[in-house]
C-alpha cells in the first residue's frame, strides 16, 4: 500500500487502480489514470459510506478501506491466518450472515480472526460440510441456502446488552482505558482532563489504565493494543478537534458503526449519547451530536470505544472555556455519571444532568 496522500491532480497506475475499485462498487462509471473532480466526488461519496473523514484525499486509511472493498463474498477462499489477518467486504458479508444465523464470529470488523474461524467451523459442522474454518464455494453456498431473519435484535447486540448488564451496576472492578489525545495541540488540556477523570474514577474503585504519559506519542496500533491487552470493559478517547474555519466549535461523539454493513457497537453508541447529554446539560458547549465511524481506534479496539471532541482548538469560544480548570471538572463528573448511567438499569437511572458523584456514594455504587 502506497503511503502516498492522492487528490484531485494526481495520476498514474495508482489512480488507476483507485478508480477501477471505485468503478467495481458503483461509484464511478469509467476507470482513469487522471484524478479528476469526478474521481474526488466518488472518493467523497466512499468516505462517507464507510464512516471515514470525508476530504477526497485518498490517504492510507482511505486507500485500505478501498482495498477491502475491492472482495465480495465468494472471490476468494477466506481463512484464518496469523500474523497476516485476510481484511474485506467479504469477511463482514460471511460475518454479518454467520452472526445472523446465531454464530459467534464476534464483531463485525471485516477482519477474519480467529472467532470468526471459530463460528465458521461451528456453521460447517452444522451443515455437513467439511468442517476446516476456510470458507470456500462450498461453504458460500450452504450460507447462501441457510439464512434466516433472526427476529428480537441482532445476536451480537443481545450479547453486548447482557454482558454489560451482568457486570451489574457498582463501578468496582471495572476497566477502563482512557485515551487522551497526544497531538500537539491536544496535549495539555486533553490530558488533565483525562488525569482528573481517572482520579475520580478510581476513588469509585474503577480500574483505569491511561495509553500514555504526557509526554509519549504512541501510535494507533500501540494505544489499541494496549487496550485490547487489558480486558477492558470500555475505552474512552479524549480530543480536541480543528478546523479552518474558526467558527466551528461544541462537542462530538463517535462510536463503532457501519451503515454498509448495518452493524454497530450497541454500548459504545448507548456511552457515546449519555455522554454527549451530560455534557451539554451542564454546560453550553454546543451539541454536535453522535455518529457512527469505522475509524481503526473505533473498529479494532474489543471494549465498547467511544471518542469524545471535547471541542474545537480553532475556535476562540471553545479554547477559553477549556482553559478554566473548573469547565474542565465539570466535563470530568459529566463523564464519570455517563459511565455510572451506563450500567445502571432503566427503572435506576436519573434524569439527564441530575445525577452528581455525591449520590453514586450514597447509593453504594462505590464498592
Amino acid at each position: 500500500m502506497s503511503a502516498v496522500d492522492l487528490a484531485r491532480g494526481d495520476h498514474g497506475d495508482l489512480v488507476l487502480s483507485i478508480t477501477g475499485t471505485l468503478v467495481r462498487i458503483g461509484l464511478l462509471s469509467t476507470t482513469s489514470e487522471e484524478f479528476t473532480e469526478v474521481v474526488e466526488r466518488a472518493v467523497k461519496a466512499f468516505q462517507q459510506d464507510r464512516g471515514l473523514i470525508v476530504n477526497g484525499i485518498v490517504n492510507q486509511v482511505t486507500q485500505r478501506a478501498l482495498e477491502e472493498a475491492r472482495w465480495k463474498l465468494g472471490d476468494r477462499v477466506l481463512s484464518f491466518t496469523p500474523g497476516n489477518l485476510m481484511r474485506g467486504d467479504d469477511v463482514a458479508t460471511l460475518q454479518a450472515r454467520l452472526v445472523e444465523m446465531g454464530f459467534n464470529a464476534g464483531r463485525v470488523d471485516g477482519i477474519f480472526g480467529s472467532l470468526t474461524e471459530g463460528a465458521v467451523k461451528e456453521f460447517q459442522t452444522s451443515v455437513g460440510v467439511k468442517s476446516d474454518g476456510s470458507c470456500g464455494p462450498a461453504t458460500v453456498i450452504a450460507l447462501m441456502r441457510l439464512i434466516k431473519t433472526v427476529t428480537g435484535g441482532a445476536p451480537s447486540q443481545l450479547r453486548d446488552l447482557a454482558q454489560r448488564s451482568a457486570r451489574g451496576p457498582a463501578l468496582a472492578n471495572k476497566i477502563i482505558v482512557l485515551d487522551p489525545g497526544s497531538d500537539t495541540f491536544n496535549s495539555e488540556m486533553i490530558f488533565d482532563v483525562a488525569q482528573r477523570l481517572e482520579g475520580r474514577l478510581i476513588a469509585l474503585g474503577v480500574t483505569v489504565f491511561l495509553t500514555h504519559s504526557v509526554d509519549a506519542t504512541p501510535t494507533e496500533g500501540e494505544r489499541i493494543a494496549l487496550a485490547n491487552s487489558t480486558g477492558a470493559d470500555l475505552m474512552i478517547s479524549l480530543r480536541l478537534d480543528t478546523y479552518k474555519n474558526e467558527k466551528a466549535h461544541g462537542v462530538t461523539g463517535y462510536y463503532y458503526g457501519s451503515d454498509l454493513h448495518g452493524v454497530h457497537s450497541v454500548v459504545g453508541e448507548r456511552f457515546a449519547t449519555l455522554a454527549q447529554r451530560e455534557i451539554c446539560s451542564r454546560t453550553d458547549l454546543l451539541n454536535c451530536r453522535t455518529h457512527a465511524k469505522t475509524w481503526d481506534l473505533l473498529r479494532l479496539t474489543m471494549a465498547p470505544t467511544v471518542r469524545i471532541d471535547l471541542g474545537y482548538i480553532s475556535n476562540p469560544g471553545d479554547v477559553s472555556r477549556l482553559s478554566d480548570p473548573i469547565f474542565r471538572e465539570t466535563i470530568v463528573e459529566s463523564l464519570v455519571v455517563a459511565v455510572q448511567r451506563l450500567y445502571l438499569s432503566a427503572e435506576n437511572d436519573a434524569k439527564t444532568g441530575t445525577l452528581r458523584l455525591s449520590d453514586l456514594r450514597k447509593a453504594g455504587l462505590r464498592q
